[in-house]
């Protein structure tokens, strides 16, 4: 039957004057096949790398997926069902603090902390939350966006998060740094990516507890591990293209 195709195809070049060649991929599908790193601008420079995707803006629910560099190609070592802010996500340069959206990007993973002792084989620097520990999110505050054991007098506890009152979210996490090296003020405070709660989150990033322990066990500072947040089109894409 192939054959006859082949000889037909060939018959009609001849009669009508046209070129017939078999069939290509287009670049567009080409470039959708590739892994995700691969179809980003920047995956911050290291080996490791966390992707955080939902399929469009307004969602509260995609995919997290954990990548290893390996000679050149980029490897999914893990994956996992994942939550964002019940407002959606938005794009972290315009992003409002009390909105509810996970911002967009990509960002550092300074440290880890959690209220259970970190998993096996954790090699990031890893913070144990105590009965003092909060995370300042009070504007007017010096220690905003920051971690303070004791509250400090300028930083309201109405404006705060007290990272014990989370224990199940927070039994294990890591800090996002959207926002952490030179904070805006009124940008937003205490993005992390942890452990599910019961729906969508405040604007952090969320995945089951034993997906959180073995993206601890995994993640390895000296890799330089970045994670990226974002859709797969439009003004908060994750992808170049």
């Amino acid at each position: 039957m192939r054959t006859a195709l082949a000889l037909g195809l060939v018959l009609l070049a001849v009669l009508t004057g046209t070129t017939v060649s078999p069939a290509v991929p287009s670049a567009r599908a080409a470039s959708a096949a590739a892994p995700l790193p691969d179809r980003m601008a920047d995956t911050g420079g290291g080996s490791q790398l966390i992707t955080a995707e939902a399929p469009r803006a307004g969602a509260t629910r995609g995919r997290v997926t954990w990548w290893d560099l390996r000679h050149g190609d980029w490897v999914a070592v893990g994956s996992a069902d994942a939550r964002f802010g019940a407002g959606g996500l938005v794009r972290g340069s315009e992003r409002v603090q009390g909105t509810s959206t996970t911002p967009t990007g990509l960002y550092a993973l300074p440290y880890a902390f959690g209220t259970a002792p970190e998993p096996a084989g954790t090699a990031y620097g890893y913070r144990r939350v105590t009965e003092e520990s909060w995370w300042c999110q009070d504007n007017e505050a010096q220690a905003y966006n920051r971690w303070v054991e004791g509250l400090p007098a300028d930083c309201r506890a109405s404006e705060s998060e007290r990272l014990a009152d989370y224990r199940d979210q927070y039994a294990h996490a890591l800090v996002i740094g959207f926002n952490y090296d030179r904070p805006v003020r009124g940008r937003g405070a205490g993005i992390f990516l942890h452990v599910n709660g019961d729906g969508a989150t405040a604007g952090c990033v969320s995945v089951p507890a034993e997906a959180m322990r073995h993206i601890l066990a995994w993640a390895d500072p000296l890799r330089a591990p970045h994670i990226a947040v974002g859709t797969p089109s439009g003004a908060t894409a994750i992808t170049r293209y």
